[in-house]
């Protein structure tokens, strides 16, 4: 498609702003809920990786994801109460939506590789984060649910991701924009990887 790179830049666009409308009152909504309650913050720790999920699902390119949580990043930035550092973030979570597909090079984009992502951050996210959690001084029962709560936020953030792009990808949201794959190379295996 000739307008393939100006659809494509427009379709991140269109994703990284609503990703903002999402992330803009989960970010304050996560703030507030930190200081009470720091498992309920977790809970919804998954919503920062939602838009990068949906982009690389839905557009099945390299670095779809990052641009859409930089763009997030830009539109929430005035907004957060965090400056620059929500750039920072938006990327930093989008990342995870790419990790598994650089690793094979992004010639796969099976459904599998999203939730690899999405798992490894369930992992890294608490062990980054473990002195502002203050896990040290927990329980190993509430230790380990909190693991289990962060990976099942990003599990299921993943899983409303995929869904969204495939419903977007039946509806014809970005057809003609996905590069066209190689034959014997495997775009996917949903309605997004279709072509």
């Amino acid at each position: 498609m000739k307008n393939a790179p100006t659809a494509y830049l427009i379709t991140c666009a269109v994703i990284g702003v609503a990703g903002a409308v999402l992330l803009a009152p989960a970010n304050w909504l996560s703030t507030a809920v930190f200081a009470a309650a720091p498992f309920a913050a977790v809970a919804i720790a998954g919503l920062w990786l939602l838009p990068a999920v949906i982009a690389m699902r839905l557009l099945q390119r390299p670095g779809a994801g990052l641009l859409v949580g930089l763009i997030s990043g830009l539109v929430i930035m005035p907004f957060s109460g965090y400056g620059y550092a929500s750039i920072a973030t938006n990327l930093w979570w989008a990342f995870f939506a790419e990790l598994a597909f650089l690793l094979v090079g992004y010639q796969r984009w099976w459904t599998w590789l999203h939730y690899a992502g999405a798992a490894i951050l369930g992992i890294v996210y608490p062990l980054l984060a473990w002195v502002s959690f203050d896990l040290g001084s927990l329980s190993t029962p509430a230790l380990i649910g909190f693991f289990a709560l962060t990976l099942a936020s990003v599990l299921a953030a993943t899983a409303v991701g995929i869904l969204i792009a495939d419903r977007l990808a039946k509806a014809g949201v970005a057809r003609g924009v996905r590069p066209k794959r190689r034959w014997g190379v495997p775009a996917g295996d949903g309605p997004a990887g279709q072509h």
